[in-house]
């Protein structure tokens, strides 16, 4: 009907209720509540961009599925005197050589059922496994992701997951808006002229926060310092905060790389000291 359609985040809307909930009310809320210049709105998402973020979405159920799985596993077996170590690649290891152990003190019928988990964890590895080689196959296709895997820490899945849910990355005016969206900036609690920082302020898209900081995490441990321009930054960071203080700072400079790359066409991070950052 000619109008421009805006969406406002309901948390921002609910200041202007006046009085009790009715469908009057929130109207004249919603009325007040986009008349203000500083309102936030949201970007509504592409059709593309909703089959992207919905790869990453299905296989991060699946990997909860999985760690839940191994988990039970391993308790039912403790349960029998059958410790096995933790991590992923250990229980590949000692579960198969337990089962196939017939001194140990599992019995036929729990072996049974133990032998369908088994089925049902190498189920689960195989649908991982293809949505992995999907979400390759989607990153080698982008042009976008191509430049946004330049950076460090940041791989096919961080890339995919950034272009569902930031799109281009043009509803944030500056880097530093995109990198508190995503909850990697301290959390404020000032008054009276003193200024308070927190830890982090973990709003936005928790699933985004989560790869970035992995990322971030990865470049603090192998990340080769003498040659990328982070990694001095990084060592001075080292030497007067703890790892994970470091971890989130170099996220949030990440996210912030990232905003550049998402905004300029054709821009990539290059880490070498003698050539430009973006």
């Amino acid at each position: 009907m000619g109008h421009t359609v805006r969406i406002i985040p309901a948390q921002f809307v609910k200041p202007y209720v006046k009085s009790n909930k009715n469908e009057l009310v929130d109207a004249a809320a919603i009325a007040e509540a986009v008349t203000r210049p500083s309102m936030r709105f949201v970007t509504p998402k592409s059709t593309e961009q909703l089959e992207i973020q919905a790869l990453p979405r299905i296989r991060d159920r699946i990997v909860g599925s999985k760690t839940q799985l191994i988990n039970q596993i391993r308790a039912f077996c403790l349960e029998f005197g059958i410790a096995i170590r933790q991590g992923v690649g250990m229980f590949k290891t000692d579960f198969p050589a337990a089962l196939a152990d017939d001194s140990n003190d599992l019995t036929p019928r729990m072996r049974i059922l133990l032998e369908g988990l088994w089925t049902e964890f190498g189920a689960l590895e195989t649908r991982l496994a293809e949505l992995n080689k999907e979400i390759e196959v989607l990153a080698a296709r982008s042009e976008v992701a191509h430049r946004l895997m330049s950076i460090p820490g940041i791989g096919p899945l961080s890339a995919t997951a950034l272009i569902a849910a930031v799109g281009d990355g043009k509803q944030f005016a500056k880097a530093r808006d995109m990198a508190a969206w995503l909850g990697l900036v301290p959390r404020q609690y000032s008054t009276g002229g003193k200024t308070t920082l927190l830890g982090m302020s973990k709003r936005g898209n928790s699933y985004v926060r989560r790869l970035l900081l992995h990322g971030a995490r990865s470049c603090v441990l192998h990340l080769n310092r003498q040659r990328d321009r982070l990694g001095s930054w990084i060592t001075k960071l080292a030497t007067r905060m703890h790892t994970n203080k470091v971890a989130v700072a170099l996220a949030n400079k990440l996210a912030r790389v990232a905003w550049v790359v998402l905004t300029r066409p054709g821009s990539l991070y290059r880490g070498d000291r003698d050539e430009a950052v973006v």
